[in-house]
Formats: C-alpha cells, sequence, structure tokens
C-alpha cells in the first residue's frame, strides 16, 4: 500500500536527465508511489471525486466511513475503516444520498457493493490484464468512464506508466509545470508525458505532491524532519 517495495532506481536515472524533471523530483525524493489497499475503495474514491475538487471527494468519503465504516475505539473520536461491500449491505440509496452523494453515484456504490458480495463481479482479475484490457472492463461499469478507470489502475493496481489524461487538475498541473499557455487534451497529456514512460503516473504524484505543498496542506519542521525519517504520504 505505501510503495516500500518499488525499486524506483531507474526512475531517478531518468529524472536526473530532464533538466525540467529533475529538480522537481529531487524536491520530493524519497516518495513511494501509493496505492489504495483494495480494488473496491479505489473504484469507491473515483466515482466520489468526479466531477468534484480533491477536498469535497475526501469530504464525501469521510463522511461515507464515518457513518458505514467498523470502529475501532469506544468514543465520537474512534477511528473508522473505510466500508468494505459487506459494510453497505441493506443500506438503502437515500442515506448515502444525505451523505451529499449524487442520487447517481450513490446508486452505483450500491450496485458495486452487491456485485461484490454475490460474486458476480470480480475486481481482483484486473490484477491480470493489460491496461488497455483492464480499463476496456472497468468502462464496461455503469458510471465508469475513462478517468475513472485511469485512476484505479494508477492508484488501484500501480500501474505508474498511466498518467490520467481527462483528471482536469492533472492536465493543468501538468499544463503549468511545461510552462504551456493553452489547455492540454487527452492526446496532448498522452505526448507531454511519452518521454517520462514508464513512470508518467509517478510524476503524476509529484505535480499533485507539489500542489499540495503549494496550498499550504503540506507543514515542513525542519527540526522535526532532521529527528525522524522521511516516510512515505498517502495522497
Amino acid at each position: 500500500m505505501l510503495g516500500l517495495r518499488r525499486d524506483l532506481a531507474s526512475f531517478y536515472k531518468l529524472a536526473k536527465r530532464d533538466p525540467r524533471l529533475a529538480p522537481l523530483v529531487e524536491k520530493f525524493r524519497g516518495l513511494k508511489p501509493p496505492r489504495f489497499p483494495t480494488l473496491f475503495e479505489t473504484v469507491v474514491n473515483g466515482i466520489a471525486c468526479q466531477q468534484l475538487s480533491l477536498i469535497v471527494g475526501i469530504l464525501l468519503l469521510s463522511r461515507l466511513a464515518h457513518k458505514y465504516g467498523r470502529v475501532l475505539g469506544p468514543s465520537d473520536d474512534s477511528l473508522h475503516a473505510f466500508p468494505g461491500p459487506e459494510d453497505l449491505a441493506g443500506v438503502r440509496s437515500q442515506s448515502i444520498r444525505e451523505l451529499g452523494f449524487s442520487g447517481h453515484k450513490a446508486n452505483f456504490l450500491l450496485t458495486l457493493s452487491s456485485a461484490i458480495r454475490d460474486q458476480s463481479l470480480d475486481l481482483e482479475q484486473l490484477a491480470r490484464l493489460d491496461n488497455e484490457a483492464a480499463v476496456d472492463f472497468l468502462q464496461g461499469l455503469s458510471g465508469v468512464g475513462r478517468w475513472t478507470a485511469e485512476y484505479v489502475l494508477l492508484r488501484g493496481l500501480g500501474r505508474l506508466d498511466i498518467y490520467p489524461g481527462d483528471d482536469v487538475g492533472a492536465r493543468n498541473n501538468l499544463a503549468c509545470f511545461l510552462g504551456r499557455r493553452r489547455p492540454l487534451d487527452y492526446r496532448s497529456v498522452r505526448r507531454a508525458v511519452a518521454g517520462w514512460q514508464p513512470y508518467a503516473g509517478f510524476i503524476y504524484f509529484h505535480l499533485l505532491l507539489a500542489r499540495i505543498k503549494e496550498g499550504g496542506w503540506l507543514k515542513s519542521n525542519e527540526a522535526e524532519n532532521q529527528r525522524w525519517p522521511a516516510v512515505p504520504i498517502r495522497l
């Protein structure tokens, strides 16, 4: 989940040869590519964040976990695990809509959970498919488009060659990084990241982390950094 076993030696060699990329990579040197613990959680994250800002998407997911996730601890400050398909058994669409999800998203989550519980859908088979086949499989699910499918490949399967080209925020981050004045579309994103393969998706993480840091969400304490070793950050 934390990507600790990924050998990134060849990635650092690639970055070192690129004068534009090298400073960005060096700034976050030691970053490992995180993954969600399950493909179910990955798909739900993708659906929740469709056409919403990252902040709003995380808020919806937090509400979902707080209401339906298994609880660790006795008080209101207890930790809540992310709910699995079994935790959503018997839940009504209206209850999820009350958390802020649209009716379409609420119905999708319940349909997905039900299909996994009755074993008519096996998300784990995605690991055995190549990128194109995995995207086609996911897009066969109602409510999953290319952006969500590519997001699942990157964040759930650890396919670091996937840069979600339909992600507006990711496109804007890339355009800003490259100094492009015109907005990028899906094809221009694919062309722009071609020279970074097979690590285009890992650049996605670096650009996202850079945006988080610029937004003031990532705090740094130099004294603490000297006392404690760097650890992977789950994005």
